[in-house]
């Protein structure tokens, strides 16, 4: 079990690691807007989710309109994806982050593994997590791509 202070440590160095490995892949200027604790489910309409385990146990999730999605597979790919292809892009962009951030964390000492990625589409609700931490990136020209963190202490 975590304690509060190495909780919290470990929880900046995931939001820390994922902001970093969202630089690394998505080459359109983003910057980091806001940082907070939700106490309430998450509402979503498109977006993908990759499950933590090992050393952290939890969720990463992104979510953002389809247009935001569609710009970033654009700027690394050069053409538009719509559609089935859209969807398939968006689960190994967010594939791509959350094996960035295994990496980033591995180099400080915490071991994680990822779930293959899935695809959320439409209205849905998501709750039963322990903790949730949002992070709202910008990215340049284009929109919000909003991470959420929902740990399972």
């Amino acid at each position: 079990m975590l304690t509060e202070t190495r909780s919290q440590t470990v929880v900046d160095l995931l939001l820390q690691g994922t902001y970093l490995s969202m630089q690394r892949i998505i080459p359109i200027h983003l910057k980091m807007e806001e940082l907070k604790q939700l106490e309430t489910s998450l509402p979503l309409q498109f977006g993908v989710l990759i499950g933590i385990t090992g050393d952290v146990r939890g969720k990463l999730i992104l979510t953002g309109n389809k247009k935001v999605f569609g710009a970033i597979g654009q700027s690394m790919f050069g053409m538009p994806l719509e559609g089935e292809m859209l969807a398939s892009f968006s689960g190994e962009l967010g594939n791509m982050i959350a094996g960035g951030l295994s990496t980033n964390l591995v180099k400080k000492g915490i071991r994680t593994d990822i779930t293959a990625p899935t695809i959320m589409q439409g209205e849905a609700s998501l709750s039963g997590h322990a903790v949730a931490h949002q992070l709202s990136v910008a990215v340049e020209r284009v929109g919000e791509l909003e991470t959420y963190l929902l740990l399972d202490y």
